[in-house]
C-alpha cells in the first residue's frame, strides 16, 4: 500500500494510557533533570524528599498521546521520516500518577516539494472525568512522498530578535542520553542501532529530537514560570538539525510578557528553531 494522501480528517482510536509517579520521574531523568546537581530540582525527580512534592515536568505530556498517532499512513520506510515540528499545551498540571485517553486526528498533508508533511493533533483528556489534560499537534516529513500536487501549508510567522538573548541556559548530554530516554517508550532504532542510523543517512544515532525539546522545555519552565507547571501554557518549536548523544546544548530566550521566543543550539548550530512558549509570567 502506497502512502496514503487522504488520510486528512480522519481521526484515530482513543488510546488509554496509565502512567505512575515513577514513570513521571525516568522522563524527567532522561531529559536531564538532576544530571548536573543530583538535589536541584528534587520536586521532578523523587516522591519521597522532606519538602518536595511531586510535580510533573508539562512535556511529559508528549508521552500521554505517542500511542495514538497509529495512523492509515500507507507503507513508510522508517529511515525516511522525520519529526518536523511540535507544539504541546497544558491545559492543568498534569498528575504524578492516573489514566487518561488520548484521540489523534490527521489535520493536514502538505507537498514539501521533496518530502510529505503530515499535521496531526492529539487531545489527551483524564480517563474517567474527561477533563482535557493537553493538546498536541505533531508533523512529520515523509520524505521522497512530495511532488504530488497537493498545498504547500500554511507558514508560522517567527522573526529572530536583533537583540542579545534575555537568558542562556546550558546543558550537557551525556553519551548515553538516548540509550535513558527510549526507556520512556521510543524504541527507535535511529536512536541506538549504528546499523540502521548508517541507513537512514547518520553516520551514529542520534538524540530523540522530543529529547532535545524537553530539554528546551525544562529550561524554559525554570528559567520563566518559577518552575510552577502551573505558569507554563503551551510550548512549540521546529526541529532543523540532529544532536549526537553527548553533545552540548544552549537554550537561547528572548522573554516578552507572557510570550517567549527561544531557539536551541548546540556547538553553534540551531538544532530546534522558531521557539515559542506561552506562560504566566
Amino acid at each position: 500500500m502506497p502512502f496514503n494522501h487522504d488520510v486528512i480528517g480522519t481521526q484515530g482510536k482513543p488510546v488509554e494510557v496509565s502512567w505512575s509517579t515513577d514513570d513521571a520521574l525516568l522522563y524527567a531523568l532522561s531529559v536531564g533533570a538532576g544530571q548536573a546537581d543530583p538535589y536541584d530540582e528534587l520536586d521532578f525527580t523523587t516522591e519521597n524528599s522532606a519538602g518536595h512534592s511531586v510535580r510533573v515536568l508539562p512535556t511529559f505530556a508528549i508521552l500521554l498521546g505517542r500511542g495514538s498517532l497509529n495512523m492509515p499512513l500507507g507503507a513508510i520506510d522508517q529511515t525516511a521520516t522525520v519529526h518536523a515540528e511540535q507544539t504541546v499545551t497544558a491545559h492543568r498540571p498534569l498528575p504524578a500518577a492516573g489514566t487518561a485517553r488520548s484521540v489523534a486526528t490527521v489535520t493536514g498533508v502538505y507537498d514539501k516539494g521533496s518530502a510529505a508533511q503530515v499535521v496531526m493533533e492529539i487531545e489527551t483528556s483524564e480517563a474517567t472525568t474527561g477533563e482535557l489534560l493537553a493538546t498536541q499537534t505533531a508533523s512529520i516529513f515523509v520524505r521522497g512522498e512530495g511532488g504530488f500536487g497537493g498545498e504547500r501549508g500554511p507558514s508560522t510567522s517567527w522573526t529572530p530578535r536583533e537583540r542579545p538573548p534575555d537568558h542562556v541556559v546550558s546543558y550537557q548530554t551525556h553519551a548515553q542520553q538516548a540509550l535513558l530516554y527510549r526507556l520512556t517508550g521510543d524504541h527507535n532504532p535511529l536512536h541506538s542501532d549504528p546499523a540502521f542510523a548508517l541507513k537512514a543517512g547518520f553516520d551514529r544515532p542520534i538524540l530523540h529530537g522530543l529529547c532535545t525539546y524537553g530539554f528546551t522545555g525544562r529550561a524554559l519552565l525554570h528559567t520563566l514560570c518559577g518552575s510552577d507547571p502551573a505558569r507554563f501554557t503551551s510550548m512549540g518549536a521546529r526541529f532543523s538539525r540532529p544532536v549526537v548523544p553527548g553533545d552540548p546544548l544552549d537554550v537561547l530566550i528572548w522573554a516578552e510578557g507572557d510570550t517567549a521566543y527561544f531557539r536551541t543550539e548546540s556547538n553553534g548550530v540551531t538544532v530546534l528553531d522558531r521557539g515559542r512558549l506561552t506562560f504566566i509570567p
